[in-house]
């Protein structure tokens, strides 16, 4: 890195960046020098800040109002190899560490320069920054913005605030023409040594940027994991796959063309009631001896061609679980904390606390106090002195009721919203990576990849929590998973979730409407975080149609996305239509291994409107095909038309189970053959149409006119 000073500005510059910095303590300008583009859009922003819970030094305390207070960067100089940042109003000053990464510069908070007179006589730690930012820069709006990475590009030219460890706050707010892209170093979190990057790079060039960060600072290898091939291939998920049964599930998945298995933790460990008993993870009884059994289960499914991964809540702890009941553990996060006001006998039902109860959970099984090990269900609260907490029942999930005394410090229990059959544990403890230890200990038998599932399910702040939860569990596996997904995700977890997240369970009947509304909606804000998601876990239905599937799978193909398919053994077994849905699922799977979609294709398949048919042809080739659903009055029958080759098709299915059709067209105006150029299946012949059997989807073609065909088909009967 050049580092030139001249009466006005600080220049940091290196073959493809050039950051010039005002001796006021402005950013001035961002340039990429390739295509000497200028990236800001204001250019008299401080480029630093120190936050101070209040002014703390006595003269700015008297002078200025004694609130939360943020002074701005307001003088440069380079020194010793350091960016020496000095402040509107406080003497104080910031040395910042800055590197040359080539493709990025990379900023840490070093440490601070307090002179003896800064704070005089006050005995206090100095100085008192609440929060530090890095970087404050007025990024020029390009075509695109990533929110998720933090990156703002177009088709030339891409400028992203890239953490460089977990404990970087990133950010971007929006002003007229520019976004102002932020990092901040967060007391409480980690204050010095903190750091993020600074990359400007052509767009086609940025992951190549990000992946030299990632390796430089040692973090998970997302670039690496984004560029394999197993990061659009669609999953198989179940929850109970075990030794006595894993060959049917290995079965079905390969039916399916599905070369990703997700087991939940519920095929490994035992489990009741939701989420009951999340934190044991004891083995279930198939499994008698345990890891080795597991570590046999996984190498048979990489026998059949299949990867494995495993799916499991990293940050919830089960309400019967060891770590819950008879004794709570102190690990347990709480939603609110309380004092005890006065002792507490082991029969009382009114809990008298020190803080106003005004915020404290009233939702239903979630009125939860823990003190010490015991665990009391209240009622109600008041919210005038004395506070109270009233209609306790003591030992409330069979914890032990005991005394307590006054000033015990204690809570609210942070219930989990789904289902309250678990709570969330205290990330400011060792517990997370207990549990991390138990993860890896499952993961470690075999599994290739991962569902973070329940990450949202953390401390404030979610921006730091929610992704570092993610990282205490990956730091322990003994390699890194190929890929990994998650239920929620902030910036640092772009490093680890190189799946994005999956959408839940839509049911049959509104499953098209919701891939529309929500994977097709995020999709391209997905791809603007140069990443892809999952367009959904689909439990299979005993409804379940080989259109529904369609829909979802080539709407997930247009964005380079997998889908996750959620067995349901007794649906595979009662659904007449499974054979047919999975015959779907392999095609698009085939076709997506083998990259066999056009760019046009996908743009066409965007269409949320026109549905598409993945057809294998005469010559036993792939062709994609726009087809329209038709109506078949109260029938229990899909059909849709098609056209190809000059001729007009109806590929038709029975709902339900078998019967047969009655078509009013000529029979020698028909062919009706199980796949296109197929064996003909020849039909009854009657005065006045034909008859067809109707079960599995099969296709019709003819040469009649497209509106004599669908009249016909208005009039079927069953």
């Amino acid at each position: 890195m050049n580092v030139n000073t001249t009466a006005t500005a600080l220049i940091l510059e290196n073959d493809i960046i050039c950051l010039r910095l005002g001796q006021n303590g402005t950013a001035e300008s961002l340039l990429h020098k390739p295509t000497g583009t200028e990236c800001l859009a204001v250019h008299d922003m401080p480029l630093c800040a120190v936050t101070e819970d209040r002014p703390f030094n006595n003269e700015l305390k008297l002078a200025h109002p004694n609130k939360r207070t943020t002074f701005q960067s307001n003088r440069f100089r380079w020194e010793n190899g350091k960016l020496i940042v000095g402040f509107e109003l406080i003497p104080f000053e910031a040395v910042v560490n800055v590197t040359d990464g080539g493709s990025y510069f990379g900023f840490a908070l070093e440490d601070f320069i307090v002179h003896p007179e800064d704070f005089g006589h006050l005995r206090m730690d100095v100085p008192p920054v609440a929060e530090f930012r890095l970087l404050q820069l007025p990024v020029a709006d390009r075509n695109a913005f990533g929110e998720w990475l933090n990156v703002s590009f177009d088709e030339t030219v891409a400028v992203n605030v890239l953490a460089t460890s977990p404990y970087a706050r990133i950010d971007a707010e929006r002003a007229k023409g520019y976004r102002t892209m932020t990092a901040d170093a967060v007391r409480g979190i980690k204050l010095k040594n903190c750091g993020a990057a600074l990359i400007v790079s052509a767009t086609n060039k940025l992951l190549d940027a990000i992946d030299d960060v990632e390796r430089d600072y040692d973090l998970p290898r997302g670039v690496q994991s984004r560029r394999a091939k197993t990061i659009n291939a669609s999953a198989y998920w179940t929850a109970n796959a075990t030794p006595e049964n894993i060959d049917e599930h290995i079965a079905y998945a390969q039916k399916g063309g599905f070369s990703m298995m997700l087991l939940y933790y519920t095929c490994m460990v035992e489990e009741e009631n939701g989420y009951s008993l999340c934190g044991n993870y004891d083995f279930r009884k198939e499994y008698p001896n345990g890891v080795a059994d597991l570590e046999k289960m996984l190498q048979k499914i990489k026998a059949a061609g299949i990867t494995p991964g495993i799916h499991f809540l990293q940050t919830h702890i089960g309400m019967r679980s060891r770590y819950v009941t008879p004794v709570a553990d102190h690990r347990l996060n709480k939603k609110v904390t309380f004092t005890l006001a006065q002792p507490l006998n082991e029969t009382d039902t009114t809990v008298y606390v020190e803080q106003n109860p005004e915020f404290a959970p009233m939702a239903d099984r979630c009125r939860i106090l823990q003190f010490g090990g015991e665990l009391i269900s209240y009622e109600g609260y008041t919210t005038e002195w004395p506070y109270s907490f009233t209609g306790c029942v003591r030992g409330y999930n069979d914890t032990y009721a005991t005394a307590h005394a006054a000033g015990l410090t204690g809570g609210v229990l942070d219930i989990s919203e789904f289902g309250a059959t678990s709570t969330y544990l205290d990330q400011n403890s060792s517990l997370q990576d207990e549990i991390a230890g138990k993860l890896a200990m499952l993961y470690n038998a075999g599994f290739e990849y991962i569902y973070f599932d329940g990450s949202e399910g953390t401390n404030i702040p979610f921006e730091f929590h929610v992704p570092n939860a993610q990282y205490r569990v990956y730091k322990k596996m003994n390699k890194a998973p190929l890929l990994c997904e998650g239920a929620a995700k902030a910036h640092f977890s772009w490093h680890m979730l190189s799946g994005g997240n999956a959408f839940d369970i839509f049911p049959t009947d509104i499953f098209k409407a919701m891939i529309v509304k929500f994977p097709q909606e995020e999709a391209p804000r997905m791809a603007n975080d140069f990443t892809r998601l999952n367009f959904g876990w689909w439990r299979f239905y005993e409804d379940t149609q080989p259109d529904t599937y369609e829909f979802g799978t080539s709407r997930a193909a247009a964005w380079d996305c997998p889908v996750t398919m959620q067995e349901v053994m007794q649906n595979f077994r009662a659904n007449p239509r499974t054979d047919d849905v999975l015959e779907v699922m392999r095609r698009w799977e085939d076709v997506r291994a083998k990259n066999w979609l056009t760019p046009l294709q996908k743009m066409l398949l965007r269409d949320a409107e026109q549905e598409h048919t993945l057809l294998i042809n005469e010559a036993g080739e792939y062709e994609l095909v726009p087809y329209d659903r038709i109506a078949t009055g109260d029938a229990p029958i899909t059909a849709y038309y098609f056209e190809r080759a000059g001729k007009r098709y109806v590929t038709c299915w029975h709902n339900a189970g078998e019967g047969e059709l009655f078509l009013p067209l000529p029979a020698a105006a028909v062919t009706y053959t199980d796949e296109l150029g197929g064996e003909a299946i020849l039909p009854q012949i009657k005065e006045d149409g034909m008859v067809l059997p109707l079960g599995k989807k099969r296709y019709l073609c003819t040469e009649l006119p497209k509106e004599e065909l669908l009249a016909a088909f208005e009039q079927v009967k069953l």
